[in-house]
């Protein structure tokens, strides 16, 4: 991916990060490690997203130490030497220009001077230091990251040494977009719209659910897009009724809606879209009733996202219109019966990571980025139907970013249908000509 932002964004992150930092204190992050699969074959790498984000660079095994001490900041970015023989077999490492030119910074050392600059920095404060790590663990299982193995040997190093989570600025950092994040979001959002019109264009009944996946492939690498922000969910028919099924194996029978959660990135900001659509291009009533219920809950939802409204009040929005709906139709007695059908959260954070980092209760502000995502699932009818966007908080209300991605059902039943029509009058007059020619025989 190319890098769209200026260096100035982030250089802006960083001073607005040093502002929080008490003096004699020390923040480091890694950019991550490449992982290896099997034998010498490698995972794609990742980079660690707040060293991203402070520093817009996605290469391996390069350490950002930011350091205060008497009110004087210092930023240092340490790089692997370079190696002739590594660079035929895997390309040159960073120089210290390109770096520059990405993030800003202005000094660089090399990776074998890192501890040695660390223990210096160390050695000045005179025994008055903190020190600031990117220490988020999702699972307890989750592997042991660079930062907790180096927490673990500067403790023993330094016994009085205090350390802390760095994640909890960067949360707060994060929260609000830029309008240079926005625009990536915006990106990513248009490319995922020409997926999704790709796979309508090809979508029939009989289609594996896999080949529309390999259509959304096909756009998102026109686009120069190899890293997914999180598996495409493409389900069929009572595969819909998985919150995260992933399987995309199954034959899409006449009949079925699909339902498709996905999205594409733009240098790593990420789009995250749900759409449901019937395979053979008409919604029956049935499906038209449910649809057009989720399709309430989305639009009521959205109206009702605003400076000072939480998350988990837009949810309380959402679970009253799907329980008066759910009511009407039948499918529930009484209200405490929703979770049957709906079991998870209609909003959350969207940036450089799918789920971004803001607290699920934190009040909404101006350049905060969320999803709207209702959704009913009816296992017992084979019905799933989630309809996802992607909202912009403004000062007086919200942009829905995605609105051009359709979603009213007249839109979605032409785009599909028209393409199904069109195969029908090709397969009939394929076979008006083959029996002209049987006759003439």
């Amino acid at each position: 991916m190319t890098i769209t932002m200026d260096s100035k964004e982030f250089i802006n992150r960083r001073q607005r990060l040093a502002e929080k930092m008490p003096d004699h204190s020390a923040v480091v992050l890694f950019s991550g490690v490449v992982k290896t699969r099997s034998h010498d074959d490698k995972y794609p790498f990742t980079p660690n997203r707040n060293f991203y984000y402070l520093t817009g660079i996605a290469r391996s095994n390069l350490i950002l130490m930011i350091t205060k001490r008497a009110g004087i900041v210092t930023e240092t970015l340490f790089l692997q030497r370079p190696n002739e023989r590594e660079a035929k077999w895997t390309g040159a490492v960073l120089s210290d220009q390109e770096a520059k030119e990405q993030s800003g910074i202005e000094h660089f050392d090399y990776l074998d001077e890192w501890l040695e600059s660390f223990g210096t920095f160390m050695r000045r404060c005179e025994g008055k230091y903190s020190l600031y790590l990117d220490l988020y663990r999702y699972l307890w299982s989750d592997e042991v990251t660079p930062a907790e193995t180096f927490a673990e040997d500067a403790q023993k190093k330094y016994r009085n040494l205090q350390i802390h989570d760095a994640g909890l600025w960067l949360k707060e950092l994060r929260k609000v977009k830029s309008p240079a994040e926005i625009e990536e979001i915006r990106r990513a959002i248009a490319i995922t719209d020409e997926a999704i019109r790709r796979m309508w264009l090809h979508a029939r009944p009989g289609i594996m659910e896999y080949e529309l996946e390999a259509h959304y492939d096909f756009a998102l690498k026109s686009h120069g897009v190899r890293e997914l922000p999180y598996l495409p969910i493409i389900a069929s028919g009572i595969n819909a009724t998985i919150l995260h099924y992933e399987a995309n194996n199954q034959r899409s029978e006449d009949g079925d809606l699909v339902l498709l959660d996905l999205g594409a990135t733009s240098n790593y900001y990420a789009a995250d879209i749900s759409r449901t659509f019937p395979v053979n291009g008409s919604f029956t009533e049935r499906q038209k009733a449910i649809y057009q219920l989720v399709l309430e809950a989305e639009i009521k939802t959205i109206e009702a996202v605003k400076p000072g409204v939480t998350l988990p009040q837009l949810n309380d929005v959402t679970k009253h219109v799907l329980t008066d709906g759910l009511l009407r139709l039948g499918l529930i007695q009484e209200s405490s019966e929703l979770s049957k059908y709906y079991y998870h959260p209609v909003s959350h954070h969207l940036g450089l990571d799918t789920h971004d980092i803001p607290d699920y209760n934190v009040a909404l502000q101006p350049g905060m980025v969320i999803t709207i995502e209702p959704g009913l699932y009816i296992e017992e009818e084979a019905i799933g139907i989630r309809i996802e966007d992607n909202v912009l908080v403004t000062e007086d209300g919200c942009e829905v970013l995605s609105s051009q991605i359709p979603k009213e059902i007249e839109e979605v039943e032409l785009l599909i249908g028209k393409r199904n029509r069109e195969r029908l009058e090709q397969m009939s007059s394929s076979i008006t000509v083959t029996s002209f020619n049987s006759e003439l025989s």
